[in-house]
This record gives structure tokens, sequence and C-alpha cells, in this order.
């Protein structure tokens, strides 16, 4: 796992969006964008599993500096709507596909129980970590 989690922060930011100081917090974002397309706010929060006023401020943030875009629901005026931006998606998907790729590759050859036993161990592994890090201490408080 951490040779991994290694990988995947080496993969260097393309040129286009470089500037932009893109975060790690950011890259999930622009992922479920780019793959699963538009989407509202809160969906986005279901997804990222994390607060809606924190997908806003990340949706401002990446809306300010043009990587995304907001723009009513047609069905529902009152909903906004979040997409990445035209004219930076090649750039993202030159970034984060490759990723999608690999894993569509990895994951093929699986019988669709295979895949749900390692998608399941992924989710144990989260939630151990997740787990130990609440449990866990500041040696010098107690």
């Amino acid at each position: 796992m951490p040779r991994l989690v290694g990988r995947a922060k080496r993969i260097p930011v393309p040129e286009p969006l470089r500037s932009f100081s893109l975060a790690p917090r950011h890259l999930s974002l622009l992922a479920y964008l780019l793959f699963d397309g538009p989407m509202t706010v809160n969906e986005l929060a279901a997804r990222l599993q994390i607060a809606p006023t924190t997908v806003s401020l990340l949706i401002g943030d990446l809306s300010r500096k043009g990587i995304l875009e907001r723009r009513e629901d047609e069905r529902d005026r009152r909903r906004r709507i979040v997409a990445i931006a035209a004219d930076h998606e090649p750039a993202i998907s030159a970034w984060l596909a490759p990723g999608a790729a690999a894993w569509r590759n990895a994951l093929a050859p699986l019988t669709p129980d295979q895949r749900r036993l390692f998608v399941d161990t992924l989710l144990a592994y989260e939630a151990g970590v997740e787990a130990e890090g609440e449990g866990a201490h500041d040696p010098g408080t107690s």
C-alpha cells in the first residue's frame, strides 16, 4: 500500500494545471467529476464523505481558478451543477485517466466476487486506518 500511495503522489500535475496549486484534496473531487460527470455539491459531498460546506469551499476555490464551472440545474433552478471547465478537461483527463485505466486493467481478469472481495478489503483497510487515527492520542496528554 505505501508503494501505491507513493507512486500516486509522484504522478506529475500536467503543465497546463501546475500554476493552480492543486492539492491532493482536489484530486478526488476532479476524478469524480471527470469519470462520473457533472453533479451537485451534495452528490459530491456524499461521494467524498465530507461536509457539503467543505465541498463548496473546494468548488469555490477551483471555480475562481476557472477549473470548474457552476450552472443552474435545468430541472430544479435552485440547485447548482458543478462540472469541469471544457478548457481544462483535456489536461485533467490526461492526468487522471491513466490511473483509472490501470485499475480497470488490474480488475478486469477478476470475477465479480473477487472484485467485491478486493473492494471490501480496501474499505476495511481504510476503516482500520481511520479507526487507528481516531484512537491515537498524544502520549503527553495522558
